[in-house]
């Protein structure tokens, strides 16, 4: 299972009020990145067949079984510094990573 941080889902659930979108949200994996592979995440309504489907604080979450399978143990949180804020995940599964944390590979 993917851990959605609630501060992840208040931001999330701010951004969809924000955009005028239903507070749902779609996780994943595709090829790509520095690392091979990329953390995706958009806000979608649509139900695919195998959807592990959850709610966090009033978002739903969903995630397809592949990326699923590659995202497993990981952590979604929502990060605010001096630099920069955003949604950030952490993989304890992956090898490597590049240094933006946008891709991995394991």
């Amino acid at each position: 299972m993917i851990i959605v941080t609630e501060r992840a889902a208040r931001k999330a659930k701010s951004l969809a009020e924000k955009e005028g979108v239903p507070p749902e949200l779609r996780l994943g994996v595709q090829g790509g990145g520095c690392s091979g592979l990329s953390y995706f995440y958009a806000f979608d309504t649509s139900v695919k067949e195998g959807d592990t489907v959850w709610d966090v604080g009033g978002v739903t979450l969903r995630c397809d079984p592949k990326s699923l399978a590659l995202l497993d143990g990981c952590q979604l949180d929502y990060e605010t510094s001096i630099l920069k804020s955003g949604f950030r995940f952490s993989n304890p599964r992956a090898r490597a990573s590049c240094s933006c944390g946008e891709s991995f590979s394991l």
